[in-house]
């Protein structure tokens, strides 16, 4: 019922103060036709969730208190009791879970006793359990730890066979109402019934939950990458105790499924420091060397130290590469720049931000290099996230480049949700391609000694590149991270770093 009436009153409230108020008559013209669509859009939202309200209500409703199976949910990921709703003869079954309120049903997988996600309608291909779907590598394993970093690889190995290969998969609702799933969530739809079954985000089941869970994630918007920072990361960031357990572990594993080329490196064993964890932007992965460029800088700081190396988004990357190299390597190119970011002003990025909406945006940005390699560096982060909190050690230092410090904001962040896990020594964040403006409470909230953010202003990448692409944002590796404390501190190294790929070779770790 909550998300009907948030549709409901999107499609009726929304105003269009902000539209009337853009000077030229085409732009308005423009904003308010996107606003009208959007209604639309929500009206058929609050139809769909007024429909999956009254089924819930209906399967709830009337429960047996002797018709009981108990096994691992698909839909909260944990081993409970389900109890059978007594539906009308001829109906398929459509159990209760008695964790989350989510409608179940056994899995068809022979010998299996969990229980599968069951949704509104009928049932037109078997339903899998999350272990039978590859949502997770296995319910017992993904509720703990693994060991080292580098035993990550034997955790995310699949205990079960992956039945649903070849079946049509049904999304139901969000299906209906025009959402765009990514690829990695129509594998794995669980993630949004749990993330959606929460609570603390409106508490719903079965196909609201689904559906509203996709949404909190960035199901709704960009079909290559989500919403980012502003979806999947910081749903897991709310979330907290997820971070190493089998709800972080569902969304890792949907991310993994869209990066293939995602690996951990170990580059040395180390003589007993602080585990380093390196992360290469675009253009900077050393052109195939081991260490992507990171030995003697990581080598002066941190002798003694284990160090690993995160490999991701080869193709996003490759993909911004090329782009990056066509526009800076022009003089042209930096003056079309200029232009772009010259009308990136505020009322536009208002528009964008508050009235067109991720999902309005959604046909452009996924055609848009730099906007599916910023995804990507926010989910790496998210993986990186949730295995840093399996592991045994103590505590880690991050570092990055580019995208790949993006990489690492989003892992600190989503690993700072866990109170219990591994501590950040520290973080070294080279020419970040992040916003620079933020609340960084999340940021720090792991860190034991400080994040250090490394800018010049003779970055042109950041400085037009991010710019344009951002709508006007500044990036934090142009002028520094704002606003500034004991735990976030800036290290201008304008004087050495005249580009965007000097810094490796210029720079010494504070």
């Amino acid at each position: 019922m909550w998300a009907y009436a948030k549709a409901w009153y999107a499609a009726r409230a929304t105003s269009n103060a902000d539209a009337l108020s853009l000077a030229d008559p085409e732009e308005q013209k423009a904003a308010l036709k996107v606003l009208e669509k959007g209604r639309r859009i929500a009206q058929r939202q609050a139809d769909a969730y007024a429909k999956i309200a009254q089924w819930i209500a209906d399967v709830a409703d009337d429960v047996s208190l002797l018709d009981i199976q108990t096994g691992w949910c698909s839909s909260c990921f944990t081993k409970s009791e389900h109890r059978k709703s007594n539906r009308p003869a001829g109906q398929l079954p459509v159990y209760v879970c008695q964790s989350c309120g989510s409608a179940t049903l056994p899995c068809v997988a022979i010998g299996c006793a969990n229980m599968a996600v069951r949704e509104r309608g009928a049932i037109n291909v078997p339903q899998f359990c999350a272990e039978h779907r590859h949502d997770i590598s296995g319910f017992e394993k993904a509720q703990g730890p693994f060991g080292e970093l580098h035993d990550y690889e034997e955790y995310l190995e699949y205990e079960k066979p992956n039945l649903n290969m070849g079946v049509k998969i049904a999304v139901g609702s969000a299906v209906a109402v025009g959402i765009a799933i990514p690829l990695g969530f129509l594998a794995a739809p669980a993630i949004g019934g749990a993330i959606g079954g929460l609570g603390l985000f409106g508490g719903y089941s079965g196909a609201a939950a689904t559906a509203h869970g996709l949404a909190l994630l960035g199901g709704g918007s960009l079909a290559a990458g989500g919403l980012g920072m502003a979806g999947g990361t910081a749903v897991v960031a709310a979330v907290g105790a997820a971070v190493g357990g089998t709800l972080g572990a569902s969304v890792a594993n949907a991310y993994l499924g869209e990066d293939r080329s995602f690996r951990i490196e170990l580059l040395r064993p180390g003589k007993g420091g602080v585990p380093v964890v390196v992360a290469n932007g675009f253009l900077t992965d050393g052109k195939g060397e081991k260490w992507g460029g990171w030995k003697t800088i990581v080598d002066e700081r941190y002798p003694d130290s284990p160090v690993y190396r995160v490999h991701w988004g080869a193709k996003e990357l490759r993909d911004f590469g090329v782009l990056g190299a066509n526009v800076v390597g022009t003089a042209g190119g930096a003056l079309v720049l200029r232009g772009a970011a010259a009308v990136a002003n505020r009322a536009a990025a208002k528009l964008l931000g508050n009235v067109i909406g991720p999902a309005m945006v959604a046909a452009d940005l996924a055609k848009n290099p730099w906007h599916v390699a910023k995804n990507r560096a926010d989910k790496t982060g998210v993986i990186l996230g949730d295995l840093l909190a399996r592991t045994t050690a103590d505590s880690y230092v991050l570092i990055g480049h580019s995208l790949g410090a993006r990489a690492m904001v989003v892992a600190a962040e989503t690993l700072g949700s866990k109170p219990d896990g591994p501590r950040i020594q520290s973080a070294h964040l080279l020419g970040t391609a992040v916003g620079a403006k933020s609340d960084w409470g999340r940021l720090t909230a792991a860190v034991e000694d400080a994040v250090y953010g490394y800018h010049s202003a003779d970055d042109n990448v950041l400085r037009y590149v991010y710019t344009a692409a951002q709508v006007g944002e500044a990036a934090a590796g142009l002028g520094g991270f704002r606003p500034e404390s004991d735990k976030l501190q800036n290290v201008d190294v304008t004087e050495h770093v005249k580009t965007h790929f000097e810094y490796q070779d210029n720079v010494t770790l504070v």
